[in-house]
């Protein structure tokens, strides 16, 4: 693969984790737009509470074993011998954007409601804590470095004929109240909503359970990696939100 086409792969990945990303968060808000955002968590076709049930938690188990195991440096050595270093993680983008999509199109609605508030304050609360989960994922994302983490960097490096060099940890902002922001977010997203459904309640209990089993893996794999610095980081640092217990995955 020549290094141009590396460069517009790696950016086509990108550019579709953005859409699907952007669907996702239209999803998991459930208010459903004709033509734009034709269903959502709790609105569309289904065929049944039973058949819905294990349909929707088999394609959450889908993307949480892609999205885990892809990340795990022992399948990273396994694909490297077809897949070249500088488009690993673009192809882990796109792998886990297409897990993604495949979890919303197939998703289907289950009858029921946990709860629902009426109150305009409690509303615009919630509907306001919904945004900024979502916007806490987006800026975390650069505190690390946004590119390198969906794959842009690596192309780019390598279209210009540089070496890569691995990101500097560093715990700056957000960092220093938590150790991931990013999953702190998505658990408030999910969680954060006027509306919830047993559909929505399905979805945010299931990417939630993954959300902590992921950060398990995540930091195992970060200990060996950085050791005794990300060790004692960790050691006095709330894992999803500020005030939380010090607690060890």
């Amino acid at each position: 693969m020549s290094r141009l086409i590396a460069f517009i792969y790696g950016a086509a990945c990108y550019l579709f984790f953005l859409a699907v990303f952007a669907y996702l968060v239209a999803f998991v808000a459930d208010i459903p737009v004709s033509g734009l955002v034709p269903k959502t968590v709790s609105h569309g076709v289904s065929s049944g509470a039973g058949g819905a049930m294990v349909l929707n938690t088999l394609l959450i188990l889908l993307f949480g074993l892609q999205h885990s195991m892809m990340a795990r440096s022992g399948f990273k050595k396994f694909i490297q011998a077809a897949v070249a270093p500088h488009i690993e993680r673009s192809t882990y983008v796109l792998a886990s954007s297409l897990a993604l999509a495949l979890l919303m199109w197939q998703w289907q609605p289950i009858d029921g409601m946990v709860w629902q508030f009426e109150a305009r304050f409690a509303k615009y609360l919630l509907w306001a804590l919904f945004c900024f989960g979502w916007v806490l994922i987006f800026v975390a994302t650069f505190l690390t470095d946004h590119f390198d983490l969906f794959g842009l960097r690596q192309v780019y490096l390598n279209m210009v004929g540089k070496s890569y060099t691995n990101v500097e940890f560093k715990t700056v902002f957000l960092y220093k109240m938590m150790r991931h922001p990013m999953m702190s977010g998505m658990l408030i997203a999910l969680w954060a909503t006027p509306v919830m459904t047993m559909s929505h309640l399905l979805l945010s209990a299931g990417l939630s359970i993954y959300v902590f089993i992921g950060i398990h893996f995540e930091e195992r794999a970060l200990l060996r990696h950085l050791g005794d610095n990300y060790a004692q980081w960790r050691s006095k640092t709330p894992m999803v939100l500020p005030g939380w217990p010090r607690r060890e995955c």
